[in-house]
């Protein structure tokens, strides 16, 4: 089974094959039958260019106006079988339900990670994170407009303040390195103390993610996103890019696992090569992964893999992919912790 095959047919090899791979999927829990991060997602949705490659800065924070399309409010959180309002002519087209092998694996998930022990993090203190991973470029490289696709890598360490009272540092391959104000912290740029306030109960988080959308992203925006696929960039982006804490962390997990058309993927390797399972939503021609560790269930990192052969790779090719390598709390910034993980 390849990382792109749409129609699926299950097999009984196949069945059992997915079993395997994801214990305590039942038959009827299988996904057969059908079922971006930086400015470079933002250049494949407006379709061309010439494109140059740069540095990425804070390059897992999706970037605001991507977050989400017109349509949140019209999506019944919580409602697999809700219908929602397009934006062009008043059509309505009915809302896919997630997967219920998706929905199981992501609450297997939620449950192994309200169990991971609570870090100590004092006031003053930063959360360090080093990632590996890299987002394709398109470069214009012939007069008559021919594009190639480049990998641009996005590898970084980061140290980002606790408590939003200090510059959070990130440095980057080659030894560049940037500060940015952390401030108190938002959902699609927290800290720890604010990710600590947030809600426990999974519906009324995934309600806050799709209020804040509309908020800053409703309707007359240029975002082609929307809000189901917006809403999970969003809280991948946030469980992909800082450390939170274990009971908020279970709450994410649930609150994706009630939006429409998130699906499974049995097979998924991430930017180190690690191979996972993963839980992903298809949106105009790409695939966003969720990759898990298939014993731990821990998040090893996500990736988007291109559906159809076109300027950015082959069909199954990566366009994003990132690995997360180690977390852990440092008290000064630039200062990598003994422990990792």
């Amino acid at each position: 089974m390849t990382a792109v095959d749409d129609k699926r047919h299950g097999s009984d090899d196949e069945r059992v094959a997915i079993r395997a791979l994801v214990p305590g999927v039942a038959d009827e829990d299988l996904p057969f039958g059908g079922r971006r991060r930086v400015g470079d997602r933002l250049m494949r949705e407006l379709g061309g260019g010439a494109r140059a490659a740069a540095p990425a800065r804070r390059w897992f924070r999706r970037p605001a106006g991507l977050v989400v399309g017109a349509a949140a409010c019209a999506v019944a959180l919580g409602v697999a079988a809700s219908l929602l309002v397009s934006g062009g002519g008043g059509r309505v087209a009915p809302v896919t339900p997630p997967e219920p092998a998706a929905v199981r694996l992501l609450d297997r998930v939620a449950v192994a990670a309200q169990r991971a022990p609570e870090p100590v993090v004092r006031d003053g203190q930063f959360l360090y994170t080093r990632t590996e991973g890299f987002a394709a470029v398109l470069s214009e490289v012939s007069e008559d407009g021919r594009m190639e696709s480049s990998r641009s890598d996005q590898s970084l360490e980061r140290w980002e303040s606790v408590d939003g009272s200090a510059r959070t540092l990130e440095r980057y391959p080659g030894g560049g390195q940037d500060t940015f104000d952390a401030g108190k912290g938002t959902l699609v740029d927290p800290t720890y103390r604010f990710l600590e306030s947030l809600p426990t109960d999974p519906e009324h988080l995934l309600q806050m993610f799709y209020e804040d959308a509309e908020l800053n992203h409703g309707a007359g925006t240029d975002s082609t996103l929307g809000a189901d696929q917006g809403t999970f960039v969003a809280i991948g982006d946030l469980l992909n890019g800082v450390e939170c804490p274990p009971r908020v962390s279970a709450a994410l997990y649930r609150a994706a696992a009630r939006i429409p058309g998130v699906v499974l993927v049995p097979e998924a390797t991430d930017a180190l090569g690690r191979k996972g399972v993963a839980v992903a939503r298809e949106h105009d021609g790409e695939r966003t992964e969720w990759i898990f560790d298939r014993e731990s269930l821990r998040l090893l990192g996500y990736r988007t893999v291109v559906l159809k052969d076109g300027d950015w790779g082959k069909a199954g090719e990566a366009v994003e992919s990132k690995a997360i390598i180690a977390r852990g709390v440092s008290d000064r910034a630039g200062e990598v912790p003994r422990k990792r993980s």
